[in-house]
């Protein structure tokens, strides 16, 4: 393949597969506080925040790993004022100890702490102004998760760029196609992708034991396998659903994320795991079908942007399917009728913040890509021009992207408006 496509494929996965501890928005929201904190140079006595509606409604209900079950803006701010570790990035709060969870409570009582909502008109956007006496600093980060584009202490700007979306930030995605990414994955020179795809498996299929050895939120997982069975195609969504159960839930087990998302890098690869170990492929097959996988995954998603109120799990879900049809052999036409059929039962799913649930909407879009799949396998599928699908697996990627970004730009502030109203009980 063209030399140039091939090099934006391998940094794209570089770019993307990147360790995070947590919910990735709270640890945005730590890493900026951190690194305000570390501008300032003391701990501050005041802290003011303002986020945009996505952040906030991603951090309003996931806890915050390494707090001892804090959940909130001003929790998250809180460990990585305390006991951040700003060089760290998404993994700014790994190192947390006993004492410090202790610290991070009594900081949240004697702080003041104020979290506001951001009127820039970014989606992603994050700015934490840490305040000790008359000196002050302030942190913004805009785009995407360590995206800083703004760095100040006591008026001297320290660091200021414009802010960018996450697509126009990183590696150009406008090469991504599915007949594309199928032609790399099956090209690609392994030692070019082998240590991001097997650190991938490595991370990913810990949490996931984790999520199915221990009771984590709702436990969806293990109820899956439970009330199922442990046939492949319930054990891929379970062990997807498992992972996300303990990182939801306050698992401080990193993961290594796709599009800025944990969640979705635990769907897009642990039912690709589940099913390459049950059709005994080799490792090296393996690795090239997460490399679709992902790939796929990204795809989808650069449409839609890093937060909507399009659920990310369906897109990583179709990016399973996708995978999981290459083990089994599938070609460009094969994976692109799956992708096609996984799109018209699953899309329109809503993304209401990151939480416990999320586990079972993963194990809703891996079902609906494997349905996709078994409904390619035997020859059956959904016809072009039928709802939202386009004339082709291309045309449905850039319809569901539209629908996403620009159809469902109304319903996300709408979700946002739900849960931040008062409860009336």
């Amino acid at each position: 393949m063209d030399k140039q496509v091939y090099l934006n494929f391998v940094n794209i996965l570089k770019e993307e597969l990147v360790p995070a501890t947590g919910c990735t928005e709270p640890i945005s929201v730590a890493y900026a506080a951190a690194l305000a904190r570390d501008t300032l140079g003391a701990t501050p006595e005041n802290v003011e925040i303002s986020v945009s509606g996505n952040i906030l409604k991603n951090v309003k209900s996931v806890v915050v790993p390494n707090t001892g079950g804090l959940k909130g803006v001003a929790s998250a701010a809180a460990a990585g004022i305390v006991a951040g570790n700003a060089k760290a990035e998404l993994q700014v709060i790994s190192s947390v100890t006993d004492d410090d969870r202790e610290k991070i409570k009594e900081y949240l009582k004697t702080a003041k702490i104020s979290v506001a909502s951001s009127n820039t008109g970014c989606i992603f956007d994050i700015s934490v102004k840490c305040i000790n006496g008359e000196n002050f600093a302030l942190v913004r980060i805009a785009g995407h998760h360590t995206n800083v584009v703004h760095i100040e202490k006591n008026g001297e700007i320290i660091l200021d760029k414009r802010v960018v979306t996450a697509e126009a930030a990183l590696t150009d995605r406008t090469s991504l196609s599915v007949e594309k990414i199928v032609e790399f994955a099956d090209e690609v020179n392994l030692a070019d992708v082998k240590d991001a795809i097997c650190r991938q498996m490595e991370y990913n299929g810990a949490i996931a034991a984790e999520g199915l050895k221990n009771d984590y939120g709702a436990c969806v997982g293990k109820v899956l396998l439970k009330s199922f069975g442990n046939d492949v195609h319930n054990r891929a969504k379970a062990t997807a659903a498992a992972g996300s159960d303990a990182r939801m839930n306050g698992c401080c087990l990193p993961v290594i994320i796709v599009s800025g998302s944990g969640n979705q890098g635990m769907t897009a690869s642990l039912p690709v795991m589940v099913y390459g170990e049950h059709l005994k492929v080799t490792k090296e097959k393996l690795i090239r079908a997460l490399v679709v996988s992902d790939l796929v995954t990204i795809h989808l998603k650069s449409g839609i942007g890093r937060l909507s109120a399009y659920c990310g799990a369906v897109s990583a879900g179709c990016g399973a399917a996708a995978g999981v049809c290459y083990l089994y052999g599938g070609g460009y036409d094969d994976i692109s009728k799956t992708l096609i059929n996984a799109l018209a039962i699953d899309s329109g799913v809503i993304c209401d913040g990151a939480k416990s649930s999320c586990a079972a909407k993963i194990a809703s879009a891996v079902e609906a890509g494997l349905v996709g799949l078994e409904m390619t396998k035997n020859g059956s599928g959904f016809c072009c021009g039928d709802g939202i699908l386009g004339d082709c697996v291309e045309g449905t990627i850039d319809n569901v992207g539209e629908l996403a970004s620009v159809g469902m730009r109304n319903t996300d502030e709408e979700i946002i408006r739900l849960m931040i109203k008062p409860n009336k009980r």
